[in-house]
């Protein structure tokens, strides 16, 4: 089938259905202008004193925390981008009542400003920061805004509440993303190439009608996928009415 086909199929599964899940990646968020993280010019792809992966891990922000927070600013700032189409449709899809939920590995906080209510954060919020030793939470101004090892009030260090390498799900959430994807009836994956885990094997849940799997390259569960579409999310969503 051709894309106009395949759009026409997604638009007839999203009409007969009211109980629809949405577990996204990195490809929601590209199209606002967020780099992801591991195609050809994304950040594991550029030259860093370290490696992102090393950068990015709980072992490196106890070690050189202060190194961490020169790269999370000048990488990881949400601030200054908007919901794309995607983000908008989703917010809208589950307004009128077919959208159950969002499952999301971003951590750029774009969905809630898109106005979706249901939103499942895996790997945490960059909006979001904590003290390590009182637990008191601050705001994004509390990193982004300031040099050096952001302190709290305590005197403790502000950690971003994002999980790091080395570094468990949030256990409620993930029992809360099992549940939707168990539970629901039609399962719609977008831009992710599902090689992240655990996030990537929660599909395995899915026991419901339809499995759509939407993204610009293939993915290891391709073959599962009831409808298969190859292309950008905005392309497809701009052509979905609800």
């Amino acid at each position: 089938m051709e894309i106009k086909e395949k759009t026409e199929e997604l638009q007839r599964i999203i009409d007969g259905s009211d109980n629809i899940v949405f577990f996204g990646g990195a490809g929601v968020s590209t199209e606002s202008g967020i780099p992801d993280f591991r195609s050809a010019d994304g950040l594991y792809n550029r030259t860093y004193k370290y490696p992102p992966e090393t950068i990015l891990s709980h072992t490196f922000f106890m070690r050189k925390c202060e190194e961490f927070y020169e790269f999370y600013r000048d990488k990881m700032n949400p601030r200054g981008f908007e919901p794309n189409i995607t983000h908008k449709f989703l917010a809208e899809l589950e307004k009128c009542g077919k959208l159950k939920g969002i499952i999301t590995q971003n951590i750029d906080g774009l969905h809630q400003k898109a106005g979706s209510i249901n939103v499942q954060e895996l790997h945490g919020s960059t909006l979001r920061n904590y003290c390590m030793e009182c637990g008191k939470f601050y705001g994004p101004e509390a990193v982004f805004d300031v040099t050096g090892i952001p302190r709290c009030t305590c005197g403790g260090i502000i950690k971003p509440d994002v999980v790091l390498y080395e570094e468990g799900l949030n256990e409620r959430t993930v029992e809360t993303a099992i549940s939707l994807i168990s539970d629901a009836e039609v399962l719609i994956i977008g831009g992710t190439s599902l090689a992240v885990y655990p996030a990537a094997g929660f599909i395995r849940y899915f026991r419901g009608k339809k499995l759509v799997l939407v993204n610009k390259s293939s993915t290891p569960y391709d073959s599962d996928a009831d409808l298969l579409i190859h292309a950008g999310l905005g392309e497809v969503f701009s052509q979905i009415h609800i």
